[in-house]
């Protein structure tokens, strides 16, 4: 019985109008080629049906054409939308990633470390559940790493970070433009950075317009909770305010329920703005809430795309901002 032949790279290319070298790249996602060359190539090697040798390729590159995650944020509620973006970027040169939940533990992380360097992974992203900074992973014997959502204490690493200071800045000046004046400041536990940063950086922007906040920065939870009683606090006190600046989705979801429980109406009297634009809060309030997006999957991307040049031999240390951009509804904007 007649076995048909097996389509080759080489059959590729001439299907294609390529030469093999280029048929490789756009198959293999290398190289700078123009888009219509890529899709040419691919559409070639999908009539037929032709799948690139992945052990040969890595025999013949090096590489295992795959990336390592590691994580601390068990629930997913950073890590999956980084998870989504940074696939975005290496599924286009068939990279895999193996995702690893460290769980703040560092023995575990540790296990994880061994178990990728074991595999020969090409590189590794660690993030986790909060920004701000962690020690480097340790013996990473040579492995490119990328920081992503938080950053490595060591200048020499490569970090990706979101731009919370100019989130805030973005939540602080549209309060101003739909022109509060009279604007108070709830967020999460001092001791964590992204509260200290986002509150820091909304009093120096109001400063900037000649206004002070009503009230210090009041920290407390994370959590609706904490935005309830807040507000209550706000209004039990007397405090004149037209506006809050919450740290948190969940926190101004919190405060818009306590102030429609007590008749304050929201924006016409009070605006609120959240921020990490978190779609099953933000959505879900009411009214649905303005909010910094600090674009995970975005950020997710631009660190797969630093780990590529890493991989390549060409490393970025140091700190990069992913921009956070501003997402208006009706708690700041009546509809």
């Amino acid at each position: 019985m007649h076995r048909p032949r097996t389509a080759t790279i080489r059959d590729v290319a001439a299907l294609a109008g390529v030469s093999v070298g280029t048929a490789s790249k756009a198959l293999n996602g290398r190289g700078s080629l123009r888009a219509d060359t890529i899709a040419r190539v691919r559409r070639a090697a999908g009539q037929l049906d032709f799948h690139p040798n992945a052990g040969a390729r890595s025999l013949h590159a090096g590489r295992t054409y795959t990336v390592g995650m590691i994580t601390t944020d068990t629930i997913g509620r950073f890590s999956i939308p980084l998870l989504i973006g940074a696939e975005d970027t290496l599924g286009a040169g068939e990279m895999a990633v193996l995702l690893c939940d460290a769980r703040d533990d560092p023995i575990r992380e540790q296990h994880h470390l061994r178990t990728l360097l074991g595999r020969r992974v090409d590189g590794i992203i660690v993030t986790g559940r909060r920004a701000g900074t962690r020690p480097p992973l340790a013996a990473t014997a040579g492995v490119p790493v990328v920081y992503a959502f938080l950053a490595s204490s060591s200048p020499d690493d490569c970090s990706v970070v979101p731009d919370e200071p100019g989130g805030a800045r973005l939540a602080a000046d549209h309060l101003l433009t739909v022109g509060r004046r009279r604007i108070a400041i709830v967020t999460g536990p001092e001791h964590h950075h992204s509260a200290r940063v986002r509150a820091a950086v909304t009093v120096e922007r109001l400063a900037h317009a000649g206004l002070a906040p009503v009230t210090s920065p009041m920290h407390g939870e994370w959590s609706e909770a904490w935005g309830r009683q807040a507000a209550a606090l706000l209004l039990a006190q007397g405090v004149d305010f037209d506006a809050v600046a919450c740290g948190s989705d969940q926190i101004a979801r919190g405060a818009a329920d306590a102030l429609r429980e007590t008749g304050r109406r929201v924006p016409q009297e009070v605006a609120l703005t959240g921020f990490d634009n978190w779609d099953v809060i933000a959505l879900a309030s009411r009214p649905p809430l303005t909010s910094i997006d600090m674009d995970l999957e975005g950020l997710g991307r631009a660190a797969a795309e630093l780990l590529l040049k890493a991989v390549e031999g060409n490393p970025s240390p140091g700190i990069h901002p992913h921009p956070a951009k501003l997402v208006i509804r009706d708690s700041t904007v009546a509809a």
